[in-house]
């Protein structure tokens, strides 16, 4: 990324994510079904493995205000530059992803294994 150039998405932490999701964000977890089992998810997070996404973005993409979450924070700011670039301008990133948000002791569900 170009110095100076402006990200098109926000950087937040779990306290903001769990703000952002009273207030109606969509949250979208790019990780594989095996690490939601593993690590666990956000109760109203929807599925959608970074590949998939990447592929068509816009069949998950239905509303602007979107979060996006993965283990670490990594995958999930790539799934926000491609948001970006189908025209939503309301992105945020969980920084340190489902790890940050279960440090702060924040709840999360364990899907069973399928």
């Amino acid at each position: 990324m170009a110095v100076g150039m402006q990200e098109p998405f926000q950087r937040v932490g779990p306290e903001q994510v769990k703000e952002l999701i009273t207030q109606g964000a969509k949250v979208i977890d790019v990780r594989e079904p095996k690490e939601q089992v593993q690590d666990g998810r956000l109760a109203d997070s929807e599925l959608v493995p970074l590949n998939s996404f990447l592929s068509s973005p816009k069949q998950y993409l239905n509303q602007d205000n979107v979060v996006f979450i993965c283990k670490v924070g990594q995958r999930s700011a790539i799934a926000c530059e491609m948001a970006a670039a189908v025209g939503l301008s309301q992105l945020y990133n969980l920084e340190g992803g489902i790890e940050a948000w279960k440090k702060q002791g924040l709840p999360v569900e364990y899907p069973a294994a399928k």
